[in-house]
């Protein structure tokens, strides 16, 4: 079924791979975005609108009362955001699909794996419950109206440019140099990483089926990994045998509150997933790349350019007093 589908981004890690998606398809293919630099150009064929999002005078310029059959909003994370996608959009399409996030799921989850039913709660991370209250707005909207809404959650979705773990390429040439490797709770929590093309290859077979219209599913691979096995990925891509140094993810949080929002609202708390609600309607939804392979496409990716392999020293010397601390 052909259809005609507007991205909102379009050229971040997932939107990317589901615009090649819905293009391989034959979907009717746009964007719309800033034109900022991205190293996921719009590919050839597909209809770039230049706007901005948060200026909704400049959308309706762009879009001059085009209609779609999907709207696919990437870039909304804030209840306004959402809210001023209404306006925009509940008159000109059939579908409005937004990208939420498996962070917002219940931490730590009481009953596991998780389902679309365990509950929406993340006392820990503002991404997340900011993510929850643009779904109580959308879910609101639809009992309210019957506005033709779907809800998407990923979970550590990543592809060739995109390490899953914090600081990736610091943590690359720290294996490759012998050093240290601080390992956020040994390691030990669950998590489940899902290739972007695996994602958007059954996230397309999704847009224009109405029987998501109220709905929210999320979308990742069956292949559940301690992050311990994922650093390991990492060391065989490389070829290297790596020396773990496990911190609480409370001491880190104790020195950086940023990073330690990121590790206790999501990454200190096992993730694994029942994905049989989108089989239901996507039968054929299997992740085709295990990470031991994604590990090597990482690697190839950003040794293949060396303006690609940018190390964050700030974070880095914060890793090493750390593994300092933990050794006194």
């Amino acid at each position: 079924m052909s259809l005609s589908v507007l991205y909102i981004g379009g050229t971040g890690v997932i939107s990317s791979a589901c615009v090649a998606a819905s293009a391989a398809l034959g979907h009717d293919v746009h964007v719309l975005h800033r034109g900022s630099a991205s190293p996921r150009p719009v590919p050839v064929g597909v209809t770039a609108h230049l706007a901005d999002v948060r200026d909704p005078a400049s959308v309706r310029a762009a879009l001059a009362g085009r209609r779609f059959d999907a709207v696919v909003e990437f870039v909304a994370f804030t209840p306004e955001h959402v809210r001023t996608d209404l306006e925009l959009f509940a008159e000109r399409t059939s579908q409005y699909v937004f990208i939420s996030s498996t962070s917002a799921y219940q931490k730590p989850a009481a009953i596991l794996p998780i389902r679309e039913s365990t509950p929406l709660r993340n006392p820990y991370f503002a991404y997340s419950r900011d993510k929850i209250a643009c779904e109580d707005v959308l879910v609101a909207e639809y009992r309210r109206s019957g506005m033709p809404v779907t809800i998407v959650r990923p979970s550590y979705t990543y592809d060739q440019t995109l390490f899953p773990m914090d600081d990736g390429w610091t943590v690359v040439q720290r294996m490759r140099e012998g050093r240290d490797i601080l390992l956020p709770d040994g390691g030990h929590p669950l998590c489940t990483l899902t290739h972007a093309s695996d994602f958007a290859a059954t996230f397309v077979r999704l847009l224009g089926d109405q029987r998501t219209s109220g709905e929210s599913f999320h979308i990742t691979s069956d292949e559940a990994l301690s992050w311990r096995q994922v650093f390991d990925a990492l060391a065989g891509a490389l070829g290297v045998r790596p020396r773990y140094v496990a911190v609480p993810s409370e001491a880190i949080a104790a020195r950086d509150p940023e990073w330690g929002e990121i590790l206790l609202g999501d990454r200190a708390h096992s993730s694994i997933f029942d994905n049989s609600k989108v089989r239901q309607l996507v039968p054929q939804h299997r992740a085709r790349i295990p990470f031991a392979e994604g590990a090597r496409q990482l690697v190839a990716w950003h040794d293949a350019d060396p303006a690609r392999q940018q190390r964050d020293p700030v974070r880095e010397a914060l890793m090493d007093e750390l593994i300092a601390a933990d050794r006194t």
